[in-house]
């Protein structure tokens, strides 16, 4: 994904271009507003400092929203009012960050704004197995089966991925939103509890030894899970607050 980072500061440019790209988004960095209109069409994310030397953030932004464009807008700013930030979201920033922050959750947050902006398909469906985004029903050949809301999205993002190789981070990545706690461990004792709920759908989620887990079509009743996290406490506390998917 195209992250374009519109800041003046060239220290934190290099820090924040350095921390991105570890991350696998494919950086551009300009440090004025200008620039930063002229190479809007390449963008998957803006990353938008407010602060900028020529027009400012928020000109930038209404700009941007007048031509059409809606390309996810994340800003950045040292202005911690409320009418600030009521300004920028009224304009059509989809979030913000006040400085300074931390980079995880920088990244937490541009992973975040590039999920909610990715079209779903209304129906996903392998071997037996269905889920539909539109009424939140998952089945097995017609049959209801019920998942709570962490289940449902797992499964949801290892059919996304059907065939390819997922780590646990990757998942804990695509499925929560910035600043939720969920270790890698639960997602073994989700991963699990998935396992026994697709039996008979002819698919399977394969662990990957040292990699991770791949969902695909299989005519075997089971699959070798990997063990379940020992604190499966934790994972059940998790699914406590959450309302059911289905």
């Amino acid at each position: 994904m195209n992250v374009l980072l519109v800041e003046d500061d060239p220290i934190l440019t290099d820090g924040l271009s350095r921390v991105l790209n570890s991350h696998g988004f494919n950086v551009h960095t300009v440090n004025n507003g200008m620039d930063a209109l002229a190479q809007r069409a390449s963008a998957s994310v803006f990353v938008l400092d407010i602060g900028l030397p020529d027009i400012d953030g928020f000109e930038v932004l209404r700009r941007l929203r007048a031509a059409g464009n809606n390309t996810p807008v994340l800003l950045l700013t040292a202005r911690d009012t409320i009418p600030d930030r009521v300004h920028g979201l009224e304009l059509g920033a989809d979030d913000y960050l006040v400085k300074p922050f931390a980079t995880p959750e920088l990244v937490a947050r541009i992973k975040a704004l590039l999920r909610r902006s990715s079209p779903r398909p209304e129906e996903l469906s392998l071997g037996g197995l269905s889920l539909d985004n539109a009424t939140k029903r998952a089945s097995i050949d017609g049959r209801r089966i019920d998942l709570s809301l962490r289940e449902w999205t797992v499964l949801e993002y290892l059919m996304q991925q059907a065939a390819r190789v997922v780590s646990k981070q990757q998942i804990i990545d695509a499925v929560l939103p910035w600043g939720e706690d969920f270790t890698l461990n639960a997602v073994e004792v989700y991963v699990s509890r998935i396992r026994l709920k697709i039996a008979g759908a002819g698919v399977a989620i394969r662990t990957i030894r040292g990699f991770g887990y791949m969902l695909e079509k299989s005519d075997e009743v089971g699959d070798s899970a990997e063990p379940a996290a020992t604190d499966a406490t934790e994972a059940s506390n998790a699914d406590s607050p959450a309302a059911p998917a289905n």
